[in-house]
């Protein structure tokens, strides 16, 4: 797998953007994100991700797990289980530890996987 970096462009567009909506992530009956300081990243042809800060995160109740990814517009990935009451996600969501120039804004946030939580709500 090639490690180079590539620059987001009219090929491969990614944005950043302030979420002006509070964002809450559930997960075992449970908020275990929530913030008004969401970034939303939207990268080419996919769904929008929102980016939560980890300030707004219960990060007690998450434990990094040994894998990883890379892409090559945004760098290594990194990635957590989530255990809440006994309920366990495995890679729930990930995050970029040392993103690259073109994404940095995304730096101590964590992104979740729609489908491996309860919910990722936006309101208010």
């Amino acid at each position: 797998m090639s490690r180079d970096m590539k620059v987001p462009g009219p090929d491969h567009p990614i944005t950043i953007q302030p979420n002006p909506k509070r964002v809450r992530v559930t997960f075992g009956g449970r908020v275990v994100a929530d913030t008004r300081r969401a970034l939303t990243l939207r990268e080419a042809d996919y769904a929008p991700v929102e980016y939560i800060p980890r300030a707004d995160i219960d990060m007690a109740l998450f434990e990094s797990t040994a894998h990883a990814t890379h892409c090559p517009y945004k760098g290594a990935a990194s990635y957590f289980t989530l255990k809440v009451d006994g309920r366990v996600s495995e890679n729930a969501a990930w995050s970029y530890e040392a993103p690259y120039p073109a994404v940095g804004e995304i730096k101590e946030h964590l992104a979740f996987y729609p489908r491996r939580v309860e919910g990722i709500e936006e309101g208010e």
